[in-house]
C-alpha cells in the first residue's frame, strides 16, 4: 500500500517512527532475541547465528500451524520492543510518535493507539509493489492478502486515510495531517 514509504515521510519530519518489521528484522538478526524463540520451534530455520526468513516462509508455506507457533514466540518480544520505544518517545516528551504495524484491525492492536492512519493504494499498484520485494511469490502475495481484512474495511475504521499512489500527493497529505494533529494536540 505505501506504508512504509508514508512511515519514512513521517520520519523526514522529524517525528520518531517505531517499525514492527523492523522491529523483527532485529530480533532475527545475528544476535537477536527472537533467534533462540526461532532455534527452538525450527533449527534448520536460523543459518549462521540468525534466522532465515525463506526458511520461515518455506516452513509457513508446508506447515499450517507454523505461523501460529511463531507469532506465540516473536509478538511478546516485539510487544517489548514497542514498549521500549514508547517509553523512550514519553521520556523525550515526544508530542507525536507514529507506529507502523501491520495487520493492526487485525490483532486489535488499534485499542493501543490514540487514532489510526490507513495508506491505500488500488489492488493492482498494491500487488506490483508486494511482488517487486526480493523473494515475495504470487503465493506468498496471496497469503498475505488472506490474513488482512480488506482495504475498503479497514478505510471505514480509519480515523485517518492516505492515498500513496505518486510520492507529492502522498508527502503533501502526510505534511497537511502532521499539522493536523500538531494542532488538535496543542503543539502547532
Amino acid at each position: 500500500m505505501g506504508k512504509s514509504t508514508v512511515a519514512r515521510m513521517f520520519r523526514d519530519q522529524g517525528i520518531p517512527v517505531w517499525d514492527a518489521d523492523g522491529a523483527v528484522h532485529r530480533l532475527y538478526a545475528r544476535g537477536g532475541a527472537g533467534v533462540a524463540q526461532i532455534a527452538a520451534l525450527r533449527p534448520e530455520a536460523v543459518r549462521d547465528g540468525e534466522v532465515s526468513r525463506p526458511a520461515l516462509r518455506a516452513w509457513i508455506a508446508e506447515d499450517p500451524g507454523a505461523l501460529e507457533r511463531i507469532e506465540k514466540a516473536i509478538h511478546p518480544l516485539v510487544a517489548a520492543d514497542r514498549s521500549d520505544f514508547l517509553a523512550g518517545a514519553d521520556a523525550a516528551d515526544e508530542p507525536l510518535v507514529v507506529l507502523d504495524i501491520p495487520l493492526l484491525f487485525e490483532t486489535g492492536g488499534e485499542r493501543f493507539v490514540d487514532a489510526v492512519l490507513v495508506v491505500t493504494a488500488p489492488a493492482e499498484l498494491q500487488r506490483d509493489r508486494v511482488l517487486a520485494r526480493s523473494g515475495i511469490t504470487e503465493a506468498d502475495f496471496e497469503r498475505l492478502l488472506a490474513k488482512q481484512m480488506s482495504d475498503a474495511e479497514k478505510r471505514a475504521r480509519a480515523d485517518y486515510i492516505v492515498q500513496s499512489i505518486e510520492l507529492e500527493p502522498t508527502r503533501q497529505s502526510v505534511q497537511a495531517l502532521i499539522g493536523h494533529l500538531r494542532e488538535r494536540n496543542g503543539h502547532a
